[in-house]
């Protein structure tokens, strides 16, 4: 079983976050979705109090879906790949998909190779080096160039451990994905939200081909003065986006 905590009450939401985060990483927006929903935190294999559990992407999706049952599930980054898996395995338990900052693989088989060297490389200096500097590099990417330093919950992710975060690499990292999803995507037929941060152009080019590839139940919003890693950047901008969708989907 994987770790999770419940606040609020009302129709369930089940957050699921990124890479080297856990599920306390979540409390800049729990607060603001516990007010008329059952938010349910989940801490993802390799990470937080799951950290025992070595799962792929798809065992992962299982896990979470015995954990968050029939929800609303929200995904960023990693925890964008599980939603994914998730919706296309268990599609019944998926009331609603909200896809942040993610993609559904890698198509070419060199560059997923590429991707999937890669990641055994960066489990292999997460080894050499140990937690705390691991993470000051993981931060000091581009790819976060947009996250204050005050958002970036550091103490919280070193609440992990050194062999969970390695392992989630080898077992769930993007060249994990093979083969990828995308052609699977138009089997979507769940109400879909996908977002992107105005900085962040690679995965605004993901997002709309996400939303292309799903069909007419897809819509893409582009989360102003914010990079990759939206809901901590712009955490009101993003539940405000969240909750105006719920609203439409709901008001179709």
């Amino acid at each position: 079983m994987l770790h999770a905590e419940v606040s609020g009450a009302g129709s369930r939401l089940v957050l699921l976050h990124g890479f080297t985060q856990t599920a306390g990483s979540w409390q800049p927006v729990t607060a603001a979705f516990a007010v008329d929903h059952e938010v349910v935190v989940v801490d993802l294999p390799g990470h937080g109090r799951s950290g025992d559990v070595r799962a792929g992407l798809w065992e992962t999706a299982a896990l979470v879906a015995e954990t968050g049952a029939s929800a609303t599930y929200i995904g960023y980054s990693y925890g964008g790949r599980v939603a994914l898996h998730l919706a296309l395995a268990n599609p019944a338990v998926v009331e609603r998909l909200v896809l942040v900052s993610t993609t559904a693989g890698i198509d070419d088989p060199t560059e997923r190779d590429e991707r999937r060297t890669s990641d055994e490389a960066l489990a292999e200096r997460l080894e050499q080096i140990g937690l705390d500097d691991f993470l000051e590099e993981w931060l000091a990417q581009p790819l976060f160039a947009d996250l204050p330093a005050e958002a970036a919950g550091l103490e919280d992710r070193r609440t992990n451990t050194v062999d969970g975060l390695a392992a989630s690499l080898r077992s769930s990292g993007t060249g994990a994905m093979d083969p990828p999803l995308w052609d699977r995507l138009a089997e979507l037929e769940m109400p879909v939200l996908v977002i992107a941060g105005e900085a962040d152009a690679r995965f605004r080019r993901l997002g709309a081909e996400l939303v292309r590839s799903i069909g007419d139940n897809a819509e893409l919003i582009v989360v102003g003065d914010a990079g990759h890693a939206v809901p901590f950047e712009q955490p009101e901008s993003f539940t405000d986006a969240v909750r105006r969708w719920f609203q439409a989907v709901e008001d179709v």
